[in-house]
């Protein structure tokens, strides 16, 4: 939750690049309202600190290794301070984030520029409009298809899947879980939003509550007439239902 401004802004500035952290540090020095009360070199040093800090204000750069900006937004999910994304892509990319209510500044800052941002995020915590990000997560998931990757967020700490590691998907209510050969991974997601994210060629839905990866299917067993059980590698076994059956003999 983004709370109101009563004069002075916390903030983080998260970027891989030591310069640019100081760079926008000294751009941000004459506005005596922001209070930078940390910096972060990585999107995971960045989530540990939300979690600590509670910053009203997040500058995030895009680019970083392991997890970009998006990621770190996603993570954070609803306890997302406001975010301001900092950033070397070309004003014609960035417009996206402008119409969906995400302040951006490119690098090199332009002082009139980051005037225009610190005014745009005193408005913005002094109103009641929330901040929600669903929209812009949607586009980027977009290009992204197929996923490469799960993103899992435990506390502060962050799992990074390779989605060829996973035996299948379980839904469960708002969650999904998400087992791998010997361990589970809870994540809060809807298990049909994530499949029409996974590639189609390697994911199968099989049930209404299960998404099969077919690399780790090892049979498929009939238990009565119309009741059929997928056997995987790890020994799992997981129901098939009729149209689930339907779909596996397309792809087998």
């Amino acid at each position: 939750m983004i709370a109101a401004s009563t004069g002075t802004i916390t903030s983080i500035i998260v970027d891989d690049e030591t310069h640019a952290r100081q760079a926008l540090r000294n751009a941000l020095a004459p506005y005596s309202q922001i209070s930078i009360i940390a910096e972060c070199e990585h999107g995971l040093e960045a989530i540990r600190r939300v979690n600590e800090l509670h910053p009203q204000v997040l500058f995030l750069d895009i680019h970083m290794p392991k997890l970009d900006g998006f990621d770190v937004l996603e993570l954070l999910g609803d306890d997302a301070p406001l975010i301001v994304f900092v950033t070397a892509y070309d004003e014609y990319a960035i417009r996206a984030f402008d119409k969906n209510a995400l302040d951006y500044l490119l690098k090199p800052l332009d002082p009139k520029r980051l005037q225009k941002t610190i005014e745009r995020v005193e408005q913005r915590l002094l109103s009641s409009e929330p901040f929600v990000p669903n929209k812009i997560l949607h586009d980027r998931q977009q290009t992204q298809i197929p996923l490469q990757r799960i993103l899992v967020r435990d506390g502060s700490d962050v799992h990074i899947i390779p989605v060829d590691q996973i035996y299948y998907i379980e839904a469960a209510d708002d969650y999904i879980a998400i087992q791998l050969k010997d361990k589970t991974h809870i994540k809060q997601e809807r298990l049909q939003n994530l499949e029409m994210q996974l590639d189609q060629r390697d994911f199968c839905r099989i049930h209404r509550s299960y998404i099969l990866n077919l690399h780790y299917l090892l049979s498929i067993e009939s238990e009565s007439k119309d009741s059929k059980v997928a056997i995987l590698k790890n020994e799992s076994r997981l129901p098939i239902s009729r149209n689930g059956y339907n779909r596996l003999k397309e792809l087998l």
